[in-house]
């Protein structure tokens, strides 16, 4: 937001769900300098009612004259009501939308899901050369680097979701919280895909009240629980992937263990991944980064290698599911 002569008021992102969207912040740090000045936007103001109010109502009570618009929401709810809204209230409205391939890449996540109904899910593993994420009795720490360690948080900060299966819960207790040092920014939302047996009532993760997913009901300390349809005593992973997304999380972060991680890779709900590959050999049979039976070469799933960058030896290996 920039006042007439080009000072900048305020400016502002969506930071999680239920917070205020980009343009209340900004408008909140202009204050009532906001009254004649140019919000720039890269989405269209919503007009409707969801976990905020809509965004347009604020932008014309505060007396913006110009609105320029980046792209159009794509979501049925607003795809063009807010710049109809907007120029009704005497509002300037400047639509030089980017076309949709260069606004998706501002948000992916958000336009897949206003297509799809589904979240984006990056796969996350580090294993060493020889194709282990742990040893057979379990023990995993640490295959990768404290470098590569430091850059699956700043992964996470990325996200909205980070979901683990009930087993990691058991074996590895985890928080899955944002660890680094100075970082302020907002913690992902815990999920836990939960089979039939029980899980642990003394375990950290109740302490960040989970999301927890099942396919049939049961009592768990905090949180909420989800019950989706069932498959072989596992939630299917299309209908799990589905409910974390009409909770409003659509960045999401799938970290294992092993045989959520294959479910949800065959299934096809898993979009990219970032693996960590360490400077280690096992040196023999570990635990496989997919549980499940790889029977054929045909069944082998073709990804486009983005990025490979070296971390203190390790090296980041980016990629995205060929569709």
């Amino acid at each position: 937001m920039v006042s007439p002569s080009g000072d900048v008021l305020g400016e502002g992102s969506h930071e999680a769900v239920g917070k205020p969207h980009a343009e209340v912040v900004a408008l909140e740090q202009a204050g009532p300098a906001a009254a004649g000045s140019t919000l720039y936007v890269t989405l269209e103001p919503c007009t409707h009612h969801g976990n905020t109010p809509p965004c347009v109502d604020a932008i014309i009570a505060a007396g913006v004259a110009r609105v320029v618009i980046g792209a159009e929401d794509p979501d049925v709810r607003v795809s063009g009501a807010g710049m109809v809204s907007l120029r009704q209230s005497g509002v300037e409205v400047i639509d030089d939308l980017m076309p949709v391939e260069e606004a998706e890449t501002v948000d992916p996540a958000y336009f897949r899901h206003r297509r799809t109904g589904m979240p984006t899910i990056t796969l996350k593993y580090a294993m060493t050369l020889d194709g282990s994420i742990a040893a057979v009795d379990g023990s995993a720490r640490w295959v990768s680097s404290e470098a590569a360690r430091e850059d699956s948080h700043r992964l996470r900060a990325e996200m909205d979701a980070i979901v683990v299966g009930a087993g990691t819960v058991r074996s590895d207790d985890p928080r899955l919280t944002v660890r680094l040092e100075g970082y302020e920014g907002p913690q992902p939302v815990p999920v836990v895909v939960a089979g039939e047996g029980d899980l642990p009532e003394e375990a950290a993760i109740w302490e960040r009240s989970p999301l927890v997913i099942a396919s049939s009901s049961r009592p768990i300390p905090t949180g909420s629980l989800v019950v989706v349809e069932g498959v072989g005593g596992l939630p299917d992973p299309g209908a799990a992937a589905r409910a974390i997304a009409d909770r409003g999380h659509l960045d999401v972060l799938l970290e294992g263990g092993s045989d959520l991680a294959g479910a949800w890779w065959r299934e096809g709900v898993v979009n990219r991944g970032v693996i960590y590959l360490a400077a280690k050999l096992g040196g023999g049979r570990g635990i496989s980064p997919l549980g499940g039976v790889f029977s054929r070469i045909e069944e082998a799933t073709e990804v486009e290698i983005t990025s490979v960058r070296s971390l203190d030896g390790d090296y980041r290996v980016e990629f995205e599911r060929i569709i």
